[in-house]
């Protein structure tokens, strides 16, 4: 059951921090945030699959709980070695295509790390910084790139430590699910 109640705990945790990132004004792109309330709220019904699953020794809900976790698992598992393997080079390529692909992003980008511009700022372009007032704005890429090294490494372990807890629920429900459910006839299993 603990299992289950981690998951649940990660899906509140990622639903959590995207109305906290909505009520302080840092995020105000909805789909980023639709996205991850999306998965939250998916992981919480996954957990309860799993926890009607074992609390009433259903077999369907716990293989189906079983399986959708184990997919869970490859690709929280798969992401978590991406941000942990990204060099240098790498990040920058990145947050310089997610710059250039979303207009919600640089406009909250720009309001936080009070910067203007990828590399360099072009007077015709708009800025949502404050710095703009006073003409003496850096460009973001080299404050994103001083950061983004430190946020893939904490994002990378944080799920590699939550997937590694997924798979440990995948092979403690395979080891629940063969067992005989002890409310059952016994002379069932003779």
């Amino acid at each position: 059951l603990c299992v289950f109640s981690s998951l649940q705990l990660v899906s509140l945790l990622l639903i959590g921090i995207a109305a906290w990132g909505i009520g302080f004004g840092l995020i105000s792109s909805f789909r980023v945030v639709g996205v991850v309330i999306a998965v939250g709220v998916f992981l919480f019904f996954i957990a309860l699959v799993g926890l009607i699953g074992a609390v009433k020794h259903h077999q369907v809900l716990l293989f189906f709980y079983m399986i959708i976790l184990l997919l869970v698992f490859i690709v929280q598992f798969s992401v978590s070695c991406a941000c942990l393997a990204l060099n240098e080079e790498q990040q920058s390529e990145l947050l310089e295509v997610g710059w250039s692909n979303t207009n919600s992003a640089r406009t909250d980008i720009e309001r936080n790390l009070n910067c203007c511009g990828f590399r360099v700022f072009y007077p015709n372009e708009t800025c949502a910084a404050d710095c703009l007032r006073n003409l003496h704005c850096k460009p973001c890429a080299p404050i994103m790139e001083e950061y983004a090294g430190m946020v893939l490494r904490f994002v990378g372990g944080i799920g590699l430590f939550f997937s590694f807890t997924e798979i440990l629920g995948v092979w403690l429900t395979y080891r629940y699910r063969n067992q005989k459910d002890p409310r059952a006839n016994p002379s069932a299993f003779i």
